[in-house]
């Protein structure tokens, strides 16, 4: 039986929850399942479906005003605010070892500073309600991936932002961040497209895994701090933050074996990481 039944829940039931990202892959599942439990639900995106079991206002995180009128319709729907799903964000290629440009710019824009964006616009409600913060983050917040620099960047800093929240609304306000690995959305696209895709990288997990841990997050009687989605992923936690070196080695040793397999060929923004491994490989 997995912990997260175990975890005393506070009912879903009459809880005023905002997500944002609402009408992708992940916010969507989460919205559905805690409407069905009774939660009066409300999302934020940039694109709204029209066909989602739950209000969603379309908003721009990345701007202030669309931002602070967003939340202002949101709070305004709801009445109050008891939890906030920090959903929104995008992920792309993007090596360390190249100048940031506009897709780097793009994800610290989404990831960081619109999370900030909305949640600083949330916080009188939230203190309000004694409510609750959940950050979406990534497994790639503590170990990071080669050639997606931007989106570990964006991920370790969203963390270290709700520490700072933690410290700051802490008497009032739960802050809880949770570590997916990957699911299966369109979020993986243009990381694909540009010949660096993850797979054999990340390993996937289910999307009911991921929803059932945010709703932990989410609902659990008293906040966590961190919330993992499945074993591996907590295994994978405990290495990065106390043997970082170990998980440095294993991601060290499969990127070796994918760029000489050949995986990267043709990616141009993987051609440093091809050439050197090449050369060391030749240098045997």
């Amino acid at each position: 039986m997995k912990l997260s039944i175990l975890t005393p829940r506070r009912p879903a039931e009459g809880r005023r929850v905002l997500i944002t990202g609402a009408s992708g892959t992940l916010g969507r599942a989460l919205g559905r399942r805690l409407v069905s439990e009774g939660a009066i639900v409300v999302g934020l995106d940039i694109a709204p479906g029209g066909d989602e079991p739950f209000e969603v206002v379309a908003c721009d995180i990345t701007d202030d005003r669309s931002a602070a009128e967003g939340v202002a319709q949101a709070l305004a729907l709801l009445g109050g605010l008891d939890v906030l799903v920090n959903n929104a964000g995008i992920g792309g290629p993007a090596p360390a070892e190249l100048a940031p440009g506009d897709e780097v710019h793009r994800q610290l824009e989404i990831n960081l500073v619109g999370t900030w964006r909305i949640t600083a616009a949330c916080v009188d409600a939230l203190v309000a309600s004694r409510g609750r913060v959940v950050m979406v983050t990534s497994r790639m917040a503590v170990m990071q991936l080669p050639l997606a620099a931007a989106y570990g960047a964006s991920k370790r800093a969203m963390v270290a932002y709700a520490d700072a929240l933690r410290l700051e609304l802490g008497t009032h306000v739960g802050v809880t961040c949770v570590y997916p690995s990957a699911v299966r959305s369109p979020i993986h696209d243009s990381t694909a497209a540009a010949g660096l895709s993850l797979e054999g990288m990340s390993s996937y997990e289910s999307l009911e895994g991921v929803v059932d841990a945010i709703h932990l997050a989410a609902l659990s009687s008293r906040a966590r701090r961190d919330v993992t989605t499945t074993g591996k992923g907590a295994v994978e936690f405990f290495l990065s933050r106390h043997l970082p070196q170990v998980t440095d080695r294993i991601v060290r040793r499969t990127l070796a074996g994918r760029a000489l397999a050949g995986a990267f060929d043709g990616a141009e923004l993987a051609a440093g990481v091809v050439s050197r491994h090449r050369e060391t490989a030749g240098a045997r």
